[in-house]
């Protein structure tokens, strides 16, 4: 458990993993949704002297979600590449609780059985 508290992550290693939570959110879906659905619209249905991106290409708005893409995707796999390695020392730090707790039980059964031993012969002296 130790180990888990005294891991210190960098800068970077804290933008990414919050980063990653961010844009790992629904919110953040709706967001970008709703950005491309009135982007699109406006550009499809607006009045044609304000529409700045032409249907059907809509140039500017896939070089804008490109960009993002590019920006983001090299955060998310650093986030999750992090995550990772936090769920594999939790799951050693589990581990280790685990096959402590077992040894206790086994050392309490033990002394129960001894216990039990002796009770009986107690029992049995006249």
């Amino acid at each position: 458990m130790e180990e888990l508290k005294s891991q210190k992550f960098s800068t970077l290693d804290r933008l990414a993993l919050g980063v990653n939570k961010k844009i790992g959110s629904f919110g953040f879906f709706i967001l970008v949704f709703i950005w491309t659905i009135g982007w699109l619209s406006w550009n499809t249905l607006g009045p044609i002297d304000l529409r700045f991106d032409p249907f059907p290409a809509f140039v500017l708005w896939l070089f804008i979600s490109n960009m993002i893409q590019l920006f983001f995707l090299p955060l998310i796999l650093i986030g999750q590449d992090l995550q990772s390695r936090q769920a594999d020392l939790r799951a050693e730090v589990d581990f280790e609780i685990n096959r402590r707790a077992e040894e206790e039980s086994r050392e309490i059964l033990k002394r129960l059985e001894e216990q039990q031993k002796e009770i009986q012969q107690l029992l049995r002296k006249p």
